[in-house]
């Protein structure tokens, strides 16, 4: 699945709007993470609901994983760095998730699922995002497919940077999912010491950055780690320039927006108050994650 890129001009690259730190907070039975694009910011960067990043060493910060839950109306893509993850669902779906693999789930109109650490010690790592879906394909069936590592299709760059293509298209390579609405890239940029990288991008994609390691120059903005940095959305900027002093990791994230309403009460994500109150009752009455006839 590696392949040597080809090499994109980015004529113009876009800015950086503002630099977000993120939120400490725990979920699940008491994970620890922090959520790094939060509720008031999803409207900006639509179609993207949610960004988690979560990471530790020591075990009482994640053990006890994230037990049976709800979803309904949106996708959720869990990309694992550290760690091994099991998932099960009311869909039928079971799943190992571990370095350098990634789940991606669409719940769409509903499943109950879990997620539990399949370890007991040493480093847990890896991130959560949760993708819009349109109103027309929120209450579609349940879809639900592991990647491991080996199955991601990667790319080196000319200068030798490491790309990991979970969603999308860099530099002539395919990612491992598409999606035709919300037209999602979702990449894992390793950038040695002294490098660049180019990614071209649609005028009307919002964009982000978030660096997870060392430090980044991204439109002429330093981004430090664990920052994410909003792209603005310039009408003459045709993709961004990513450019590294020490060696940096960094997620580079965009997507076309629905510009959909969006009503979201915990994990449910719908159009109106009146699809969640629907939402809530078929939970309560046990409907969301009945199995698919």
């Amino acid at each position: 699945m590696n392949s040597t890129a080809l090499s994109p001009a980015v004529t113009l690259s876009r800015s950086v709007e503002r630099l977000v730190s993120g939120q400490a907070t725990s979920d699940g039975a008491g994970v620890k993470l922090t959520r790094v694009l939060t509720q008031d910011l999803q409207q900006r960067l639509d179609p993207f609901l949610m960004l988690d990043a979560f990471g530790s060493d020591n075990p009482h910060d994640y053990i006890a994983g994230f037990p049976d839950h709800p979803h309904r109306g949106f996708e959720t893509v869990t990309y694992m760095i550290a760690g091994r993850m099991r998932h099960r669902d009311s869909a039928g779906h079971e799943g190992l998730l571990q370095n350098g693999g990634v789940q991606w789930m669409t719940a769409a109109k509903g499943v109950i699922h879990s997620e539990i650490p399949q370890q007991e010690e040493g480093v847990m790592e890896g991130f959560q995002l949760w993708l819009n879906l349109p109103g027309s394909e929120k209450m579609k069936d349940p879809w639900y497919r592991d990647f491991q590592d080996a199955q991601l299709p990667k790319l080196t760059t000319p200068e030798g940077v490491a790309v990991r293509v979970i969603a999308g298209q860099s530099h002539g390579v395919q990612g491992a999912v598409t999606r035709e609405t919300t037209q999602p890239l979702y990449l894992d940029l390793h950038l040695p010491r002294g490098t660049r990288f180019e990614q071209p991008l649609p005028a009307g994609h919002n964009a982000f950055v978030y660096v997870y390691r060392g430090e980044a120059t991204v439109g002429g903005t330093v981004v430090g780690a664990r920052k994410m940095a909003i792209l603005a959305n310039e009408p003459r900027a045709d993709g961004v320039v990513i450019e590294t002093g020490p060696d940096t990791k960094a997620l580079l994230i965009a997507g076309r927006p629905l510009k959909e309403t969006i009503v979201q009460y915990g994990p449910f994500v719908m159009n109106t108050q009146q699809e969640i109150y629907q939402a809530l009752s078929d939970f309560r009455a046990g409907r969301l994650g009945e199995p698919q006839r």
